[in-house]
């Protein structure tokens, strides 16, 4: 009996059974306080550092969307304007088309008054040459007409003294 509680001491390779199991005993003692004083504050700290990366992969992916959405409606907005300029320009080219036939239109009828003033004017201008004309003949007639009665002329005197008064009064005038 001896020899069986040397080899329960000992073991079969010269352990000792009840050091193994004071030492199992230490390990399983020191895995609960692992668990408790290490692990689960670990374990936490881990799972803060998650739900941390995990919001902010959230706040990433909302940011983009909204960057997403803003680029979308400033690409509209573009768009919006890039059209309204266009209308401003095609506006501005009409007015300027319109204002040019206006411009043309006016200066027609302008030089259609000065055609008319002038055409007036000269049609005054001859009527009154006209006129002077008349008065000079006939006062050339007049002075034609005593010359010939205070003297009895030859028909070539006669031509003479009408070329005389013509002559004097081209220069008359």
């Amino acid at each position: 009996m001896q020899g069986l509680t040397t080899n329960l001491v000992l073991g079969a390779s010269g352990f000792a059974v009840g050091d193994m199991i004071a030492q199992l005993a230490f390990f399983i003692i020191l895995l609960v306080l692992l668990k408790k004083f290490a692990w689960g504050p670990l374990m936490g700290m881990m799972k803060d550092r998650e739900d941390y990366i995990a919001n902010e992969i959230e706040t990433a992916e909302k940011s983009r969307e909204e960057a997403a959405i803003q680029q979308r409606e400033a690409a509209e907005e573009l768009k919006k304007t890039r059209q309204d300029a266009q209308s401003i320009m095609e506006e501005a080219r009409k007015t300027a088309a319109q204002q040019e036939r206006d411009i043309v239109e006016s200066a027609k009828k302008e030089a259609e008054r000065i055609k008319v003033s002038a055409r007036q004017e000269i049609e005054q201008e001859r009527d009154k040459a006209v006129q002077v004309l008349k008065d000079q003949v006939a006062s050339m007639s007049v002075m034609i007409a005593s010359k010939v009665i205070e003297k009895e002329l030859s028909e070539k005197d006669q031509q003479a003294l009408i070329n005389q008064y013509i002559n004097e009064a081209g220069e008359e005038r």
